[in-house]
């Protein structure tokens, strides 16, 4: 179904249908608002990296969170904008910290 690169465990695997968390955070963070509620399919494990949020305020990092590739649909992302292209897909790279289980909703 999909490609694991890091062989570290995480909560999720490729295949599980995952929502991104629709938080309002008044600090940097690396999940764009388009994707927040929507959900997806997990189909990739990056591999752990450097916390971008912690970073981004001169923290360390640490510890390192999971990177997952996550598929949408371009309909579900962007609504009967993208309705002629009903195949078309969008990946994006979401953090761990901001991926929910479809079904904890």
């Amino acid at each position: 179904m999909g490609v694991t690169l890091s062989a570290a465990p995480g909560l999720f695997e490729p295949g599980d249908t995952v929502v991104i968390r629709s938080d309002s955070v008044p600090h940097h963070h690396r999940t764009p608002w388009f994707i927040k509620g929507k959900t997806g399919v997990v189909r990739a494990v990056s591999g752990p990296f450097h916390n971008p949020e912690s970073r981004a305020h001169g923290g360390t990092g640490a510890p390192k969170r999971l990177l997952y590739q996550v598929e949408f649909r371009q309909t579900d992302v962007w609504g009967g904008v993208r309705a002629e292209n009903r195949a078309d897909v969008l990946l994006v790279d979401v953090y761990e910290q901001w991926l929910e289980r479809e079904d904890s909703q």
